[in-house]
């Protein structure tokens, strides 16, 4: 049964946030309530089956205190509810949950499952104020993000020649989530893509033919970045990306991908293969102690234009140049030897080449029986085995 709601004073502007508690004991409600009403509206519920029900139908409620053990739906079934929300209101709200001291088991299990802060039983109304506010500013956050996102895209930020979002759709973007990683401590990665030698293409071919490459390109790019990250035509030939949640290392490992990619993809026009490398430069807010959107887009790009002028194809970041060649266990180490020796880079196979032969033997094997063909397995075998 849902509580009355407090009225606002005539000083305060605008509503007070709502905060939602759920709890099958009356006493711990009414203990809370008397702690924030003053600072905050409330409802209340007895069990987390109402507590969702609620949650859905109340658009205003900022923050959830639910207890874990309740009838119908326990504290852990409704957190785990929530966070599988396919509604972003719901599935971001913040959700403090009332435990006892002794409960470590079920706080370690509530943190797996999304919990975003723990309050006691009894506890003061200082610290529970205190509690409540931080998750506020974040609730408040979110939602502010989340409108200002929605203001942009009603605006159709997309540039109609490449079908990428607009630069200046990036640009803003791109502040809000630096924003967002500052405050909560996070990192985000800046990648300004470079086709080598663009003005050559446009040059042996044509302004319509270059124009192509890059529509093909940015295609490429929107199909492989994930769905958070902001991909836009920044230049002729160039491309930035920003990518929220993406530290250094994980920005290289992407780039490698994207340049591997490329360099085993030819494209064709009127019977000319065309074949295209790229020169990626990466940066990184923490890394590179960045604090626009401008700063790391331009560090982005001084590192691709280093890369092009050592020849292109290749990465740099503050870590310098990656390792092209991270090998993985698995069957796709075999598909990326394949590629990279299409791609005029035998050399790079050459360290994993036993072992990747210890794994075809069974096939060589099962193809000479079948086949009837004379293979030096033997002399194979002799030649990967596993140095003792």
């Amino acid at each position: 049964m849902s509580a009355a709601t407090p009225t606002t004073t005539a000083h305060e502007v605008g509503p007070l946030p709502r905060v939602l508690i759920v709890d099958d004991s009356r006493m711990v409600r009414a203990s809370i309530i008397r702690h924030i009403r003053e600072r905050y509206q409330f409802r209340e519920e007895a069990d987390g089956e109402a507590g969702w029900q609620t949650l859905l139908l109340d658009h205003s409620i900022h923050v959830v205190i639910s207890d874990l053990s309740m009838p119908r739906l326990d504290g852990f079934e409704l957190l785990q509810r929530i966070r599988a929300s396919t509604i972003q209101r719901i599935r971001d709200v913040p959700v403090i949950i009332i435990s006892g001291d002794e409960d470590d088991q079920a706080r370690a299990k509530a943190t797996a499952l999304g919990a975003s802060d723990f309050i006691t039983k009894g506890i003061g109304t200082v610290e529970l104020l205190a509690r409540i506010e931080s998750a506020v500013r974040y609730s408040n956050q979110g939602r502010e993000l989340a409108a200002s996102r929605a203001a942009v895209v009603s605006k159709s930020p997309v540039d109609e020649q490449s079908g990428l979002p607009t630069p200046q759709f990036l640009h803003m973007h791109g502040e809000q989530v630096l924003s967002a990683a500052r405050r909560h401590d996070h990192e985000t990665s800046a990648l300004l893509v470079s086709i080598d030698n663009f003005s050559r293409v446009e040059r042996l071919f044509s302004r319509m033919v270059a124009d192509l490459v890059m529509r093909k390109l940015a295609k490429i790019l929107a199909s492989r970045v994930r769905k958070e990250d902001v991909v836009a035509q920044v230049g002729d030939g160039q491309f930035a990306i920003i990518a929220p949640n993406m530290d250094i290392h994980a920005a290289g490992t992407f780039a490698e991908r994207l340049r591997t990619l490329i360099a085993n993809t030819a494209m064709q026009y009127r019977g000319e293969v065309i074949r295209l490398s790229l020169s990626i430069g990466i940066s990184n807010n923490r890394a590179d102690n960045c604090h626009t959107v401008s700063q790391m887009i331009g560090l982005a790009a001084q590192r691709a234009g280093a890369c092009a002028d050592e020849g292109g194809n290749r990465i740099a970041s503050s870590g310098g140049q990656p390792d092209r060649h991270v090998w993985s266990s698995g069957l796709a180490s075999i598909e990326r030897a394949l590629l990279l020796i299409s791609a005029g880079e035998p050399a790079a196979v050459l360290p994993i080449l036993p072992e990747l032969m210890r794994r075809v033997l069974p096939l060589l094997q099962m193809a000479a029986n079948e086949y009837k063909i004379d293979m030096p397995i033997e002399a194979i075998e002799r030649a990967v085995a596993p140095k003792e």
